[in-house]
């Protein structure tokens, strides 16, 4: 069962990382079986009855059990397969058992150690198999055409939803970033560029991801351009790193959408630019920025920083003023949703995760194979993201209503505005 997360990363069961693990586990086990399953049915589709009806056939699912592993207790339903075919030699109906969980398996340290590498390893078919032998002695029950089969199913995953219809979800707040992973893309440079939203209810959802470049316009273009094509709506606030060919592809597709540049990025641009020495008190003065209690006191904050700062570091003060518009957008936003929209966290926070389970891998295969891994991650940590604050207020905002030091206006104060 998935959990919440709290404010310092643990879940109720354990951190985030071992819940995701565990959650891989589960998922990647389950599909194991029904790949095992069908297989062994697909082998044996010839033999019927006098009346021409299939001797084995599928037949629901084993009751839900707990299997031990190294990520965790993992909860496992088994699919069922009703053998009608009789050993000669004894007469009894023969029946299925399988070889990648037993039925008297409860505890098995083998399957623990394989699971982590059917889930990183196992859309590529010339890693799953080995992987098996290495672990189980054997690969009996996933031959390499079922393990295609898996992997084409992961990859159908991804492409339809890479192609679902966005008309009907209303994405009233957007997070873009380009994240660099050690996954086979088409050029060694090459970025998973991710867009994730807030619904109009306030929950979160992974809205695109595709590989490309960065800062490419162009490659961020295509991506926005496809959501428009199927029908997305602009959003009114959307948040992302400076540095990102993102803000001229969003201006050419949604012109209409403010743009948030993310704090996180640009304090560590900024800091960049600042001797280590001059650091810490640089750090603290840029975080009396976006921690302003509204949006005029967060301006004054700017103006003392360049006024501290701009004699000997002008070209750190530059990154800061020139984008004080942009930098200072979310003020203008409810006061509950400011701590979501100063910066590109519900990405980082996400990909952070990612990191760690493809940094060991050498590859996932194809393209398309690395992708639908990645995609399959966050689909599993998309589970536990949580609404934002407040999530009422969000329908508000793509309503049109306004705020003012973060509260909303009343109607008649908006009319007289």
């Amino acid at each position: 069962m998935l959990s919440v997360v709290n404010a310092d990363g643990t879940t109720e069961t354990g951190s985030l990382i071992d819940d995701i693990v565990r959650e891989g586990a589960r998922r990647m086990l389950a599909a194991a079986l029904e790949a095992e399953v069908n297989s062994y049915i697909a082998e044996l589709a010839d033999q019927r009855d006098e009346s021409g009806r299939r001797l084995v056939v599928r037949n629901g699912y084993h009751q839900t059990r707990k299997v031990a592993t190294a990520a965790g207790v993992i909860e496992v339903k088994a699919p069922r397969i009703n053998d009608k075919r009789i050993n000669e030699a004894t007469g009894e109906r023969k029946r299925f058992s399988s070889v990648i969980l037993p039925p008297w398996c409860r505890k098995s340290p083998k399957i623990s150690e394989v699971l982590p590498l059917l889930y990183l390893h196992g859309l590529s078919s010339g890693d799953f198999v080995p992987a098996l032998e290495q672990f189980l002695g054997s690969s009996a029950g996933l031959s390499p055409a079922t393990v295609i089969r898996l992997t084409a199913q992961w990859q159908a995953d991804h492409k339809a939803f890479s192609e679902r219809d966005l008309s009907t979800t209303d994405y009233v707040y957007v997070w873009a970033d380009g994240i660099h992973l050690r996954i086979r893309l088409e050029e060694a440079k090459a970025a998973v560029l991710v867009v994730m939203g807030v619904r109009a209810d306030g929950t979160k959802e992974l809205i695109a991801m595709a590989d490309g470049y960065r800062e490419s316009s162009e490659s961020w273009a295509s991506l926005l351009r496809d959501c428009q094509r199927r029908g997305m709506r602009a959003p009114v606030l959307a948040v992302g790193d400076g540095a990102l060919g993102f803000w001229n592809a969003l201006n050419e597709v949604f012109p209409e959408t403010r743009h948030q540049r993310c704090w996180v990025h640009k304090t560590a641009n900024c800091l960049d630019s600042l001797p280590k020495s001059a650091q810490p008190a640089a750090k603290k003065a840029i975080q009396d920025i976006y921690n302003a209690e509204d949006k005029e006191h967060a301006a004054a904050a700017v103006k003392a920083f360049a006024k501290q700062y701009s004699a000997k570091f002008p070209k750190a003060v530059k990154k800061i003023v020139d984008d004080e518009d942009e930098l200072l957008a979310f003020y203008d936003f409810p006061a509950e949703h400011w701590i979501h929209l100063r910066t590109t966290n519900p990405i980082e926070s996400t990909f952070a995760t990612v990191r760690l389970r493809t940094k060991v891998t050498k590859g996932a295969g194809s393209r398309a194979a690395a992708l639908a891994m990645v995609f399959k991650l966050v689909e599993s940590a998309q589970a536990r993201w949580r609404a934002v604050n407040a999530p009422h207020l969000v329908a508000l905002v793509r309503a049109g209503a306004r705020f003012e030091r973060g509260q909303l206006l009343e109607r008649s104060q908006t009319t007289a505005a």
